[in-house]
C-alpha cells in the first residue's frame, strides 16, 4: 500500500488541448492577414507598376517616401489636396451620414423592444423585418435603388411629379449630395437592424433588478435610460462604434455598384478610398506601390479613429478607482 501511495498518479493536462483549438485561427490570420499587411507596408516604400508602353513589370525597387509624397502632396504642391484625401473625405462624409441616424434609431428600437412596460407584441417579427435588409446582397439593393431613382421614368420621379413636389423629372445621380444621400441611406437601411440586434443583446445583459429598483424609486424612463442603460451599455456601444468605423472606412460595394461608370460619379464625389485603391492597383499602369501607400494611410486613419473612440468611451469611474488604489498602495509602501 505504501508503495502504491508513493507512486505519482498520472494526470491528464487538458489545458494544452486548447492550443489545438485556437491554432487554426492563428494559422489563417498569419497567412491571410498578418503577412499581407507586412507585405503591403513594405511595398508602400517601393516603386512597382506595370509599364503599358513596353509591356513589362517595373519593380519592386525601393524608392523611400516617394509614394507617400504623391499621396499627401498634389502636383501643384498643395498638402492634402490629392485624390487620396478627396476619396477619404468622401468616405468619412458618407459614413457619418449613415451611421449617426443608424446608431440613434438602433438604440431607440433596442430600448423599446426591451422595455417590459411597453409589452410590444410580435417582437420577433419586427426584429426579422428590421434585420432583413442586412441579408440581401449589396448588388441586389444597388440595382433596386438605381431603378427607383432612375431618370426620367423611375418610381421616385413619378411619385414626386404626381404629388406636385417637382414639375420635371430630376436626375438624382447628377447631384453630388443626392447621390451621397442615396448611398448613405442604403448603408443605413442595411445595417441599422444589425446594430439594433447587438444593442438589444447588450440591454438584455443588464440586470433587471436595476431597472426595477429605479422604477420603485420613482425614476422616469428618461432618467433610467441616461443613468442606467447608457452607462452599462458602454462596452457594447464601443464595439458597435469601432466596428462601424472600420466597416464605414472600407465602404466599397454600394458606391461602386450604384453608379453607371463605377468610378464615383458625379465628379468623383462618391469615390471612396477603397475604390481608389482598387483603381490604382488593378487598372491602367497597376501602381501597386502607390496603392500600398494609400492602404497604409487608410490603416493609420482607421487606427486613429478607433483609438479616439476608445478614449471617448473609456470608463472614467474605473480609471479613477484604479488611480485611487495605486495611490493607496504607494502610500502604504512609503509608510512602511
Amino acid at each position: 500500500m505504501a508503495k502504491s501511495n508513493s507512486k505519482k498518479r498520472k494526470t491528464v493536462e487538458y489545458g494544452r488541448y486548447g492550443y489545438f483549438f485556437i491554432a487554426p485561427f492563428f494559422i489563417v490570420f498569419l497567412f491571410f492577414s498578418f503577412w499581407p499587411l507586412i507585405y503591403t507596408i513594405g511595398l508602400a516604400f517601393c516603386e512597382n507598376y506595370y509599364d503599358t508602353m513596353f509591356n513589362m513589370e517595373v519593380g519592386p525597387t525601393f524608392n523611400g517616401l516617394a509614394n507617400f509624397k504623391t499621396v499627401f502632396v498634389s502636383n501643384s504642391g498643395t498638402l492634402f489636396n490629392t485624390f487620396t484625401f478627396n476619396a477619404l473625405w468622401n468616405t468619412i462624409i458618407m459614413w457619418l451620414m449613415n451611421f449617426l441616424p443608424q446608431i440613434l434609431l438602433a438604440l431607440l428600437l433596442a430600448v423599446w423592444f426591451t422595455d417590459t412596460r411597453v409589452k410590444l407584441k410580435a417582437q420577433g417579427a419586427y426584429k426579422i423585418l428590421t434585420f432583413m435588409p442586412n441579408i440581401i446582397t449589396a448588388a441586389t439593393i444597388s440595382v433596386l435603388f438605381y431603378s427607383l431613382f432612375n431618370f426620367p421614368n423611375g418610381p421616385i420621379n413619378q411619385a414626386l411629379i404626381y404629388l406636385g413636389i417637382i414639375k420635371d423629372p430630376y436626375n438624382f445621380f447628377l447631384s453630388k449630395w443626392a447621390t451621397r444621400g442615396i448611398i448613405s441611406f442604403i448603408n443605413f437601411w442595411m445595417w441599422y437592424g444589425n446594430t439594433m440586434i447587438v444593442l438589444t443583446a447588450g440591454v438584455l445583459g443588464i440586470s433587471p433588478s436595476l431597472f426595477e429598483a429605479a422604477r420603485v424609486d420613482g425614476a422616469t424612463s428618461g432618467q433610467i435610460f441616461r443613468n442606467i442603460t447608457l452607462p452599462l451599455l458602454r462596452p457594447i456601444m464601443l464595439f458597435s462604434l469601432v466596428n462601424s468605423a472600420i466597416g464605414g472606412l472600407q465602404m466599397y460595394d454600394i458606391p461602386k455598384l450604384l453608379t453607371n461608370s463605377g468610378l464615383g460619379d458625379p465628379d468623383f464625389s462618391t469615390r471612396t478610398i477603397t475604390m481608389y485603391i482598387r483603381e490604382l492597383a488593378f487598372t491602367g499602369a497597376r501602381q501597386m506601390g502607390k496603392a500600398s501607400a494609400v492602404s497604409v494611410v487608410l490603416f493609420i486613419v482607421t487606427t486613429i479613429f478607433s483609438l479616439i473612440l476608445f478614449y471617448i468611451m473609456r470608463d472614467k469611474d474605473a480609471i479613477r478607482e484604479k488611480k485611487e488604489i495605486k495611490a493607496a498602495q504607494k502610500a502604504r509602501k512609503e509608510a512602511k
